[in-house]
């Protein structure tokens, strides 16, 4: 039978979902953000070899320092996916639907809520649940995670603007500027996964038919231009090597 959660519930009973892990371990969730508890759980799991797979949504959101200490853990392979909303925490015994993020802040402040299902007292829904699961994982794409600088805007000290350090540096002035047009025909990806890309890392964004570079986006060279079929944005030649379809 499933069990009602109440936020300290899902907090208790995901760390326990993790301890108990002994051949695979899915976290999925939009956000992430782990506090020390998690990560030394994560840290002990990840030296049985087992299958650690986090799922997360939220490319500009990831905290630099969950950033660094992923890319040092190399037993914990993190795949992204752009349409991700759910969170859903799973091993090969027991499942938690939830509404809490993997996010610091959602554990400590918010008023959350899930349902925690084992599969030996209910294994057709546990089933069911990692069916699912293996469904996001299916629509997910590897990502290279690089330790990232965050730059804290004064209006708004709580706000982080997240800009890759190696973008952060580069003079990008005698730079050849591309379309996305000529930026797909570098990538092999389409024009529409190039825009959406520039749109998920906050770099661009579109009102009515044009598009607007960022503040970010002017930082790493981006610069509006009138085109024929309204305002488009030109790239560095150099960012095509970060683009991810």
């Amino acid at each position: 039978m499933a069990k009602f959660l109440d936020t300290q519930g899902v907090s208790y009973f995901l760390g326990q979902l993790i301890d108990n892990a002994q051949d695979k371990l899915y976290l999925i969730s939009p956000y992430l953000q782990l506090n020390n508890q998690l990560k030394i759980a994560l840290e002990d799991r990840a030296k049985f070899r087992i299958d650690i797979i986090m799922i997360y949504g939220k490319v500009a959101d990831l905290n630099p320092t969950d950033s660094e200490w992923l890319e040092n853990l190399n037993d914990i392979k993190l795949l992204f996916h752009k349409d991700l909303h759910a969170k859903c925490y799973i091993n090969e015994k027991e499942a938690i639907v939830t509404s809490m993020n993997l996010y610091m802040y959602s554990q400590q402040n918010n008023v959350e809520m899930g349902i925690y299902v084992s599969k030996e007292e209910d294994e057709e829904l546990y089933k069911k649940i990692l069916t699912e699961a293996d469904k996001i994982k299916r629509g997910s794409k590897h990502r290279t995670i690089s330790v990232r600088e965050v730059k804290v805007e004064k209006s708004d000290p709580k706000k982080e603007t997240i800009i890759p350090e190696s973008e952060k540096k580069k003079d990008y002035s005698k730079s050849k500027l591309l379309k996305t047009k000529q930026l797909s025909e570098k990538t092999d990806i389409s024009s529409q996964k190039i825009n959406t890309w520039f749109v998920d890392n906050k770099l661009m964004y579109k009102k009515d038919k044009n598009w607007y570079t960022t503040k970010k986006g002017k930082e790493v060279g981006g610069i509006e231009k009138e085109g024929f079929y309204g305002q488009e944005v030109l790239w560095p030649e150099e960012i095509s090597s970060q683009i991810t379809g």
